[in-house]
This record gives structure tokens, C-alpha cells and sequence, in this order.
């Protein structure tokens, strides 16, 4: 009986703890309420920046007034402006121009964070490396990101209009290519209730105090309309335990194939301004490069388009089983049809242009406490660069490979598999024998990019 009646004294215990930390939250929140608002921006003016940002994600009133632009512009002045001239030439020209007050609630701040930003920016270009030869793209792309404090947040949308906004689960960088998985377990709504997926890069930055929450600037990369998707999503694989939809070039969502709820989501992305489109765009906008059109080639202009060269990474979310570049491709005139014109890398006839893949081509997967391996599907990440040495189409998806009936060749053991990627201006077929694993052929259709 003695055990009974400990039950009950140690609940109304922890009740009577809980609602005594409640009144005294509560407490403490209508003190500051109570407080006119010039006293609170005065103790907030004596914050730094870290300390500012991250009082204002601890209420709707701290909020408010930590956007306050008297604050963020004397931080502004203090700390980015470091020349006394610039100082006073600045204060001059927005007395002369605009008063604080005619300036949207969040200004100063927002210009304060670009300008961190922007700052850094500078820096971490002139560390992004040399470029490769192979591949055409900076050598340190991951180590830029991950000095960057980079990292990425997925937003799901249901058709209700309600927003679940998921931190990384994990990330697994490839030679040219990274992909992100988020895990949601219950926050994810049901497949058919999705109706839209964000997906934003998230600057951390490091300000004075790294104990506090480091702000962080967002930058829009991807928003995506399931409503469109999902009319040409295609099955390239599943386990016992899960199915992967394909919902375009790039993403794929994993189902739980007894319940058809989200596993997990992944999207995969090529390295080819990853910095930029990671760190570059805002909230609401992505960022845009400025279009370069490559200087005239009127070399041989009857023969076809040539000097092209192909760099191929076949790869999983683990290892790598191929990474090859092709150089000297060309296309003769009569190969150029409807706008795509056809690369061969690979001839399936000579054998001496043959290359050995490593291991059996999986995609495994992660989720929480489980983890699985979904056969004859991996990730394809192709970079193509054009006469000047400039990528020209550069893309990073999952694909599945399909088992192929071939005739029998001496050269070689093993069943032959093809894999197969288009989209809307690429089409490409690559047939590989997966168990003695060599390449057979790898043929590839463009579709050229034509200016005014």
C-alpha cells in the first residue's frame, strides 16, 4: 500500500513543479510587458549582435523590438564600417536621404546580415581553388561549404496550407555532387497531402558569442509544386521496406511500402555553383548567375561541333563504383536533329574504350533506427563542358538501372544493365555489365542552348 500512495504524492509533485515554473515564466514575461518601450530598446542597445539576434527568436516582443533599426544601425556603423570616413559618409548621406523611421522594421538588420555575407563571400571565393581539368568545376567546392557553415532546410507544405520546416538528417559528399536526406518520422504529412517542398541553404554565421544561436541567412534553391510532379513521378526501385519515387531530376522520396507514408526525402545536387545558389539567393528568391554568352567558334563550322568533354561519376550514398572524363567528343552535322545534337563517349565495338566499374550497383538508405539497400539503382552525376572548357550541362540524379538482353560476348562475364536519364534538355543511355563490370556504351543527346 506504501508504493500506492507514493504514486500520487510524486505526481502532484511534478504537477505542482510544472505550474510553479509556468506563473513564474509568466511572470517574468509580463514584467517586461509591463516596461515601456523605450526602456527595452535601451537595454537591448547594449547587446552585440549574437546576443541581439538570439533574443529575438525567444518571444513575439522581443522580436519585434530586436528588429529595431536604430540597433542594427549602429552595429552596422560600429562594426563593418571601420573606416572613420566611410562612418561619416555614411551617416551624412542617409540623414541627407532617408530618416530611420521611413525604413521597413528589419532594414538595418537585413543589411547587416548581407553585408557579413557579402563580406565573406569575397573571401571564400579566392579559397574555392583551381579549377579541375576533368571537371571544370573549383576543387574545394566541400571544403568552402563546410568552412562556410553551410547547411540546408527542407520546408514541406501540405494542402492545407500548414508548413513543417525539417533540419538535415544527414549529407554525404561525391566528387561532384552532394546529397541531402531529411528524415521527418511523424512531422512529415502524408505523400498525397504534400503540396509544395522549399528548399533553402541556411548561412550560419559566426559572430562574437558561438555559445549563442548563430543567425542565419536563408537563400531559396528549389520550389517545387507537387501538383506538377507528381503527374510524371516514376518507381526506379524498393526494398522490403521502402519504395523510391523519382519526382524529378535530382529527388527522389522514400515510401514506407506498407503505409505509403514518407520515410524520408533526398534531393541530390551537382557541385556547379553549389557555393552560390547555397549562400547567394534570399528567403524568397533564388540567386541568378548573369548569363555569359561563350565567345563565336566559326572553327570548322561545316564539320560539326567538337572539343567537347564529358566527366561521369557513377556513385551511391556511400561509395563510388566509376569516375571517368571523355575529351575530344564531337558531333558531325548530319547527328544534329530537333536541337539536341549526339555525343559518343564510349563506342560499344571497342573494347579498349571499356571501363571497369568497382562493386554492385545499390542505393542504400537511412531513416532513423532503420536502414536498408534498394538494388540496381545509384546516382548519376554528369558534367559536360563545351569548347571553352565551360560546364554546359551539369547534372546529379538518382537513376535505376535495368536489367538488358544482349547477345553473348566472349569478351566479357556478367549481365548487361541500362540506364537511362532525359529530361528536357538532356537525353542519355548508358549501358553498362554490371557483374564483370565494364562499360559498353555511353551515348549522349543535347539539346543546344540558342540566344538571341
Amino acid at each position: 500500500m506504501a508504493c500506492l500512495k507514493a504514486v500520487p504524492l510524486r505526481l502532484r509533485a511534478v504537477t505542482t513543479s510544472k505550474k510553479a515554473a509556468e506563473t513564474s515564466s509568466k511572470a517574468t514575461q509580463n514584467v517586461f510587458e509591463r516596461l515601456p518601450t523605450e526602456i527595452l530598446v535601451k537595454i537591448l542597445s547594449h547587446l552585440d549582435a549574437s546576443a541581439l539576434f538570439s533574443i529575438s527568436h525567444t518571444t513575439k516582443l522581443f522580436h519585434q523590438l530586436a528588429s529595431n533599426n536604430d540597433l542594427w544601425k549602429k552595429l552596422y556603423i560600429a562594426e563593418l564600417c571601420n573606416d572613420k570616413k566611410k562612418q561619416n559618409k555614411l551617416v551624412n548621406v542617409q540623414v541627407s536621404t532617408k530618416k530611420i523611421g521611413d525604413y521597413a522594421a528589419g532594414y538595418w538588420k537585413e543589411l547587416y546580415l548581407k553585408t557579413v555575407a557579402q563580406r565573406d563571400m569575397k573571401k571564400w571565393k579566392s579559397l574555392l581553388g583551381p579549377i579541375s581539368i576533368h571537371t571544370g568545376l573549383p576543387s574545394q567546392t566541400e571544403q568552402v561549404l563546410r568552412n562556410m557553415r553551410v547547411t540546408w532546410e527542407l520546408t514541406v507544405t501540405d494542402k492545407a496550407g500548414r508548413e513543417t520546416t525539417l533540419e538535415l538528417s544527414w549529407s554525404q559528399f561525391s566528387e561532384t555532387s552532394l546529397t541531402l536526406c531529411w528524415c521527418g518520422g511523424d512531422c512529415l504529412p502524408n505523400y498525397k497531402q504534400i503540396s509544395s517542398l522549399q528548399l533553402h541553404g541556411v548561412r550560419r554565421f559566426a559572430l562574437s558569442r558561438p555559445s549563442l544561436k548563430k543567425p542565419g541567412r536563408r537563400s531559396l534553391m528549389a520550389n517545387l509544386d507537387m501538383r506538377s510532379l507528381t503527374k510524371s513521378t516514376q518507381v526506379i526501385g524498393q526494398d522490403q521496406l521502402v519504395q523510391l519515387k523519382l519526382l524529378q531530376p535530382g529527388i527522389i522520396i522514400g515510401l514506407w511500402r506498407d503505409q505509403g507514408s514518407v520515410a524520408f526525402i533526398m534531393f541530390t545536387l551537382h557541385f556547379y555553383k553549389l557555393v552560390e545558389r547555397s549562400t547567394q539567393g534570399s528567403s524568397d528568391c533564388s540567386h541568378v548567375e548573369p548569363v555569359i554568352h561563350p565567345p563565336f567558334d566559326d572553327i570548322d563550322s561545316e564539320y560539326g561541333l567538337h572539343g567537347y568533354q564529358l566527366h561521369i561519376v557513377l556513385h551511391n550514398t556511400v561509395c563510388k563504383f566509376m569516375s571517368e572524363s571523355f575529351s575530344q567528343l564531337f558531333c558531325r552535322r548530319a547527328h544534329i536533329s530537333d536541337g539536341f545534337i549526339m555525343l559518343t563517349a564510349i563506342s560499344r565495338t571497342n573494347a579498349s574504350q571499356h571501363i571497369q566499374l568497382s562493386g554492385s550497383i545499390t542505393m542504400p538508405w537511412r531513416c532513423e533506427a532503420l536502414e536498408g539497400a534498394v538494388e540496381n539503382c545509384c546516382i548519376m552525376s554528369l558534367t559536360l563542358l563545351d569548347e571553352f572548357r565551360q560546364p554546359f550541362i551539369c547534372i546529379s540524379s538518382p537513376v535505376s538501372a535495368e536489367l538488358e538482353k544482349v547477345d553473348v560476348s566472349y569478351d566479357y562475364e556478367g549481365e548487361h544493365y541500362l540506364i537511362q536519364y532525359k529530361d528536357s534538355d538532356i537525353q542519355s543511355d548508358f549501358t553498362a555489365s554490371i557483374l564483370s563490370i565494364l562499360w559498353k556504351s555511353v551515348k549522349l543527346s543535347v539539346k543546344l542552348a540558342t540566344g538571341p
